[in-house]
């Protein structure tokens, strides 16, 4: 008998993993749409509920609040109690509290159900990406991890259309946004209940019986479908038995085992470049509405701006997802980062309406396909043991970077204008994919195992 994860490489891109991406991708999707909705709400709320700058600045920092512990306690509880019951309690979590943001008439109680809102949404995040990826095959998994990622182009282009269209149509047009946004949650929470616990982490969790069941069900549901299952090739057969050991662990020990080893350097690595991706597009599309207001754009055309920056991260996505298995989630990072940073630097020089959108679409295209390596190369550089622990903290500190970029940027506007705001904004963005090109790992034609006992081991 075969190991876990040398049956799941034998395994055809099939409907079983089309639905997973599309179970999977929506959960983004949503997710998307729920940060993306708040700037059409906040200025709505500000005038119903006369709040001051403050407050507004506090509701508009809530879902980032939430999704740092979201991400912090889906990690280490998808290592410990397993990936889908996190997944399935996150999505409850998060339509459950925006529906009570929906009905609330005073600040304090919608900034309480935002945090809420925001830790099911931070859990979602970092947790679907390494639960899927464990399903999957190396001769696919970066195409398919950074697919999934796709998905939040998807919600951000519908929060711009529903925005536009609903929140000034009536009084009460925030509340029925925030309930569109939040009603379909509960349908794939539903659709979501017919997923299995992911096999792998039930091998590492020394439960191999559950394992070899999900995987004994997942086979014959390819085999009624007509696909024929690959034989393993040698090089699988060898990392058949490259077995991690059984996790035993609690939270501590799982984070101390990120910094054991080379391991250590992968972890440093999946910081620096959360941190810098997340701190430079907060601090880029921040300040980009005031570059548009010094160009003397109109509303109109800011609005058709934002549409165009929306939609242009659609292709930015998918096309990385694509050079993930084509040159490498490395090169894929570093070169997405690098020609961002060009993109946001043109920005800085046009004086014309028509060439603004253009390099607007150029950096949503690069600073958001970014993602799509990210996300993919983040659930593959830790073990089976660790991973959602890994990919949780490291998530949670991009989130940091979202937080303080809006503020340090605000520090250095006055000083450098947006000329020097960019320019600094790029050069932490040239660190982050050089840390990914020099302390960075190969995954490209890797298994989830290979990758674990080989690259990182001590």
């Amino acid at each position: 008998m075969s190991s876990i994860s040398s049956r799941i490489e034998s395994w055809p891109f099939s409907k079983f993993h089309r639905r997973l991406l599309l179970i999977g991708g929506l959960g983004y999707t949503f997710d998307a749409m729920d940060a993306a909705v708040l700037a059409f709400i906040l200025p709505v709320l500000r005038s119903q509920w006369s709040l001051t700058s403050v407050q507004t600045g506090v509701l508009g920092s809530a879902t980032y609040i939430g999704f740092f512990f979201g991400a912090l306690l889906a990690g280490a509880l998808g290592d410990l109690i397993g990936r889908r019951r996190v997944m399935m309690v996150a999505l409850a979590i998060y339509s459950l509290a925006s529906l009570v943001s929906a009905t609330t008439h005073i600040w304090p109680t919608f900034l309480v159900a935002r945090i809420f809102a925001g830790l099911g949404t931070g859990a979602e995040s970092a947790i679907i990406a390494p639960y899927l990826a464990e399903f999957v095959a190396r001769r696919y998994r970066g195409t398919f991890v950074g697919s999934l990622a796709g998905f939040f182009s998807f919600g951000f282009v519908a929060a711009a259309l529903l925005g536009y269209l609903i929140v000034p149509a009536t009084p009460e047009g925030w509340r029925i946004l925030t309930v569109l946004t939040a009603l379909p949650v509960v349908m794939l929470l539903w659709w979501r209940r017919v997923l299995p616990e992911s096999p792998r982490w039930l091998e590492s969790r020394g439960r191999h019986d559950e394992a070899r069941a999900a995987v004994d069900k997942i086979e014959r549901e390819l085999l009624a479908t007509g696909y024929t299952l690959e034989a393993a090739g040698p090089d699988v057969q060898i990392e058949a038995n490259l077995q991690e050991a059984p996790a035993k662990g609690s939270f501590i020990a799982n984070f101390k085992a990120l910094w054991v080893g080379k391991q250590a350097k992968v972890t440093a690595m999946t910081w620096t470049m959360w941190l810098t991706i997340t701190f430079s597009y907060y601090s880029f599309f921040t300040w980009i509405p005031g570059l548009l207001m010094q160009h003397g754009m109109s509303i109109t055309k800011s609005f058709a701006y934002s549409l165009a920056i929306y939609i242009a991260q659609i292709p930015g996505y998918f096309s990385a997802a694509w050079l993930n298995e084509k040159i490498g989630r490395q090169a894929t990072i570093a070169s997405y980062m690098v020609l961002g940073g060009v993109a946001a630097l043109t920005m800085t020089m046009t004086r014309t309406n028509e060439a603004i959108m253009v390099a607007g679409i150029c950096l949503s295209f690069f600073m958001n396909g970014t993602y799509a390596g990210v996300y993919a190369y983040t659930a593959e550089v830790f073990p089976t043991a660790i991973r959602t622990t890994g990919v949780g903290i490291a998530s949670a500190v991009g989130r940091i970077g979202a937080i303080i970029s809006p503020i340090l940027v605000g520090y250095i506007f006055p000083i450098l204008g947006f000329g020097g705001v960019f320019g600094v904004t790029t050069a932490v963005l040239l660190t982050g994919a050089i840390a990914v090109l020099v302390m960075g790992i190969r995954t490209k034609g890797l298994s989830l195992e290979a990758i674990a006992v080989k690259e990182l081991e001590a």
